[in-house]
């Protein structure tokens, strides 16, 4: 059984359990502000209301501001790749990409989640101005791309795919599909680009399967 993380303060020192709840709150209002309004417009005092915590209560447990921006991207990538690393765990066939990209699909079909990606509108808005952000932000891209390398990786040893098909291309393709394709589905408010430029990429590997 996986232990849960160690929860600190921004002073370094181990929370409470009481203490754990309170930041998970924080940073979980955070993120859903943020979300909605952009790290920008999200005021401290706004989280604070939304948590119910005063603003030494912050202050302790995140420093300045960039620690709580910090502490919300690590949320987000957690929860995102929370609901993307189960699929892509067993992604052993052509059909499982499938199941994967209709979740996706799912996910922000019918004007749902029009902010888009919640790492890929943290990454829009920080990546030029917060060095440490955008490193915390790539490694959380890293790690869905490699669950998706994983995956093609495992296909390709499992006779699914042939030799001549490169996994790191590929996956580097897919992971871009799915955050280009959903910038055009904030612009479009639907998910037929999303749809078209992941159908393409499984059709493709597809037909890398049947010869």
């Amino acid at each position: 059984m996986a232990t849960a993380p160690v929860v600190e303060s921004a002073s370094g020192q181990r929370l409470t359990r009481k203490g754990q709840q309170t930041y998970r709150r924080i940073v979980s209002e955070a993120a859903a502000l943020m979300y909605e309004r952009g790290v920008a417009s999200t005021r401290i005092e706004d989280v604070q209301t939304a948590a119910g915590v005063s603003a030494s209560q912050i202050y302790y447990y995140f420093g300045e501001k960039d620690g709580l921006v910090r502490a919300v991207i690590d949320h987000q990538c957690e929860s995102v790749l929370g609901v993307h690393t189960p699929l892509l765990a067993n992604l052993d066939s052509v059909e499982a990409l499938e199941a994967w990209r209709d979740v996706i699909l799912s996910i922000h079909r019918d004007g749902r989640n029009q902010q888009g990606c919640p790492m890929g509108r943290l990454t829009s808005e920080l990546s030029r101005s917060a060095p440490e952000a955008r490193a915390d932000l790539l490694a959380g891209f890293n790690r869905w791309e490699e669950a998706l390398r994983d995956g093609l990786r495992a296909m390709r040893a499992r006779g699914e795919l042939p030799d001549r098909v490169d996994p790191e291309s590929f996956a580097l393709a897919l992971l871009a599909a799915v955050q280009g394709g959903l910038v055009l589905t904030q612009a479009r408010r639907d998910t037929v680009a999303l749809e078209a430029s992941l159908n393409t990429l499984i059709d493709c590997l597809r037909g890398h399967a049947d010869h």
